[in-house]
């Protein structure tokens, strides 16, 4: 009996350190117009009824996907309906799917000690560490892995380099800026994979190495990503802490050093999108910035998030069109027709800005200005049935898809350098 109590106790030690959201349900409200979207902000502020918004509305008739904690559920509802405001539930209980998704995981491991890894399913950052130096020691002539600094609790961040020899320009990827982005790290690692099998065997491929080195960095927010799953499944700052505020982390990207602290970025160190005390205050985000300045000849910068089913190219800080608008939203069509073309996963394109909403502080914004032309973010699936919390059974297909979409990118980018 002692050791059933023993394992009792530690089994609710593990339940209970880690946040619980029964009876959270995910709200899709879509408000009719300007009013309405106003009203939604306001809503938004209420920092007392502690909402997550998935997804924001920034223009009338575009959905809004909000997390609401079951204590605030009742209040939230009446505000709806006493406002006029359309809306349904998207997710009935969120802690339903966190329990499946838990369940998988054990699952997996216990299935993965006797044998190969299974990149069909979700895995620690200790896992994804091993599965790295996997990969190296199987393609030891191709795959190197890089370490490009640390995190803020002292992490390594270790990206693939995938070269063939001599000194190559470059192609950037990463995933998992933000932690609880999941499908976007196992898609990365999947993909390292693929790059590393197909070498030798896939023209494409095959060439686009002769010419080229590929970086690809699976866990960009490795702080954020471990307590994503251990503390908080919803986590998605980094886990920096600033003196004399109680509230942890920082939005990373809105940390990027391309019209920092503008619109879509917030001021306040509670929100999911506070944008940090200055540009690459993040040794996340720093570590990236100097690793590509040090790099000099990178010549494409593409970053994975979920999700939306989007293809977007720069700006997002501003509305204002690039000078090579027309060539990336070319590329970005014709890579997210490929895309779709494998499971019908249909992918909307464009500007940041005008696909989604003004937001200062990102990634491609500032590789873009740095001089990195082709500079790409895609959204993986879906689109908000589960949001976050894709099940483990659409890593694979959504890896696929994906995959054809970035090779598309690439091949372009071998094709026309500049």
């Amino acid at each position: 009996t002692m050791k059933l109590i023993l394992f009792f106790g530690a089994l609710l030690g593990h339940i209970y350190c880690r946040e619980t959201f029964v009876g959270d349900q995910v709200l899709e409200i879509i408000p009719r117009n300007e009013e309405q979207i106003k009203k939604l902000e306001v809503l938004e502020a209420e920092e007392h009824l502690q909402l997550d918004f998935w997804k924001s509305a920034t223009t009338p008739g575009q959905t809004a996907h909000v997390r609401v904690p079951f204590v605030s559920l009742q209040a939230v509802k009446v505000f709806l309906e006493s406002q006029g405001f359309a809306y349904s539930i998207m997710i009935e209980d969120v802690q339903v799917l966190l329990d499946k998704e838990n369940e998988e995981m054990l699952l997996n491991r216990r299935t993965e000690r006797n044998s190969n890894f299974n990149f069909g399913a979700y895995h620690s950052l200790e896992e994804i560490s091993q599965e790295m130096d996997h990969l190296v020691a199987e393609y030891p002539g191709l795959v190197r892995k890089v370490k490009i600094g640390h995190s803020f609790e002292n992490r390594s961040i270790n990206a693939f380099k995938f070269s063939t020899g001599g000194n190559k320009p470059a192609i950037w990827l990463d995933a998992g800026i933000h932690a609880r982005e999941w499908v976007t790290q196992a898609t990365a690692l999947w993909t390292a994979n693929k790059i590393a099998s197909d070498y030798g065997n896939d023209p494409s491929i095959t060439s686009i190495l002769d010419t080229m080195d590929i970086f690809l960095l699976p866990v960009t927010n490795p702080d954020g990503y471990v307590f994503s799953q251990t503390n908080n499944r919803m986590w998605r700052k980094t886990r920096s802490k600033i003196p004399g505020c109680l509230c942890v982390g920082v939005d990373p990207n809105r940390n990027w050093d391309a019209g920092f602290g503008g619109p879509g970025a917030s001021s306040n160190p509670c929100s999911d999108s506070y944008h940090g005390p200055s540009a690459n205050s993040e040794i996340e985000v720093k570590s990236i910035v100097d690793f590509i300045k040090t790099h000099r000849n990178v010549k494409a910068f593409i970053t994975l998030h979920s999700y939306s089913q989007l293809l977007m190219f720069p700006y997002g800080y501003t509305c204002t069109k690039t000078d090579n608008f027309d060539e990336l939203d070319e590329v970005a069509q014709k890579a997210a027709k490929l895309v779709t073309s494998l499971h019908g996963t249909s992918y909307k394109v464009g500007p940041i800005c005008s696909v989604i909403y003004q937001a200062s502080g990102g990634s491609i914004d500032w590789s873009y200005d740095y001089g990195i032309k082709y500079s790409f973010a895609f959204e993986l699936r879906d689109t908000g049935h589960y949001g976050f919390l894709l099940p483990a059974n659409q890593i694979l297909p959504t890896a696929e898809e994906t995959w054809l979409g970035l090779k598309k990118i690439m091949e372009h980018v071998r094709d026309h350098p500049y």
